[in-house]
């Protein structure tokens, strides 16, 4: 079975997440503490050395909200092909199917952060830990995923497939 996704809110979600990197790594905000740990400096380098990371990052994030918008349809969207959004309520359905629009935003808050844990933070720990990175890198790119992830997974619960 393929769960409905609203694909305005996967690449909403997308766009977040370059957003959240924009900041994150920002000379003001991490981008200075991260060019000193990694040894990353980009004066010097011309402008398109960024453009192909960014490409990647692009299309990485889209397949992150997919697969997000797909996990959590699929745990709080029962079978279904077609949803209607009843005006004035908090659900959306159609004949004897109905989701909690509260209940979709939890679960993609709660499935944001079970596959962070699971897959993206734990992976970070272990490559970085057998690459010898120093610690502060670890946590500094563990915790942006983790905004990034929350970023996304918000993104995609305030936006139910069938408001799209």
């Amino acid at each position: 079975m393929i769960p409905a996704i609203n694909y305005w809110a996967v690449i909403a979600a997308t766009l977040s997440t370059m957003v959240v990197g924009a900041i994150w790594y920002s000379k003001g905000v991490m981008g200075t503490r991260w060019m000193k740990l990694t040894g990353v400096q980009p004066e010097g380098k011309p402008a398109i050395a960024i453009v192909l990371p960014l490409l990647v990052t692009l299309v990485v994030s889209f397949i992150t909200s997919w697969a997000l918008a797909w996990v959590v349809g699929m745990i709080a969207i029962p079978g279904r092909s077609t949803v209607i959004v009843n005006a004035g309520d908090t659900t959306v359905g159609q004949g004897d199917f109905s989701i909690d629009r509260f209940a979709f935003f939890g679960t993609a808050l709660v499935a944001g952060l079970i596959l962070w844990a699971g897959f993206t933070a734990a992976r970070f720990i272990t490559h970085d830990a057998f690459e010898g990175r120093p610690v502060k890198l670890t946590v500094l790119n563990v915790v942006h995923e983790l905004v990034t992830i929350l970023v996304l997974s918000i993104v995609i619960g305030v936006w139910p497939p069938a408001l799209a």
